[in-house]
């Protein structure tokens, strides 16, 4: 294991990871809205926003997939010591990370069963940006209609029309984050 492993998690986990949590609530809770997440300093290519997250979210029952870019030894390593989360394929994977077209085609991702929706994937997709403008997103947690800078519609579409069943996707980039859950509904902007 290489010694920077060791290194770029929480300082005081029990503060940290509560405000963690609280920021992946209230942006599954409320879609489209940004959310500021702090607190972790994982290797490069993994934002600070997706360490964070994955600090707050998995543990060593929680299978974690590395897409692309993601899947290296350093990243390996620090997932392994800090959140002892299993490395797996996309197929068993609870957790994916990687930028949007990394872990491609995203029908390899569990949905769920009709008899336990929650069995599905959650994807951490990792971005150059994000921003409240672009697709328009409506269903719960939003009001009238808000906007959030997809990489694309169409998948999110298909997979809200799974729905209960499909994956719910978190948006990380440097320090933020926003949600987008099976249940919304994306239209192009």
């Amino acid at each position: 294991m290489n010694p920077a492993a060791l290194e770029g998690g929480f300082t005081n986990a029990a503060v940290q990871s509560a405000q963690a949590f609280r920021a992946a609530l209230e942006a599954m809770a409320r879609p489209g809205t940004l959310q500021p997440i702090t607190g972790a300093a994982p290797p490069a290519p993994m934002s600070p926003a997706a360490g964070a997250l994955l600090l707050t979210l998995c543990d060593s029952t929680t299978p974690v997939h590395l897409a692309g870019a993601h899947d290296c030894a350093a990243l390996r390593d620090w997932v392994t010591f800090h959140c002892g989360a299993p490395l797996v394929g996309a197929r068993d994977a609870s957790f994916a990370l990687g930028t949007w077209e990394a872990p491609q085609p995203v029908d390899r991702f569990a949905i769920g069963l009709p008899d336990y929706p929650d069995r599905a994937a959650t994807l951490i997709v990792e971005t150059t940006a994000l921003g409240q403008t672009g697709a328009r997103l409506r269903g719960p947690g939003i009001q009238t209609t808000a906007a959030l800078s997809l990489p694309e519609s169409a998948a999110f579409q298909a997979n809200h029309a799974l729905f209960p069943l499909g994956f719910d996707c978190f948006f990380a980039c440097e320090g933020q984050i926003a949600a987008l859950p099976r249940s919304t509904i994306v239209e192009a902007a």
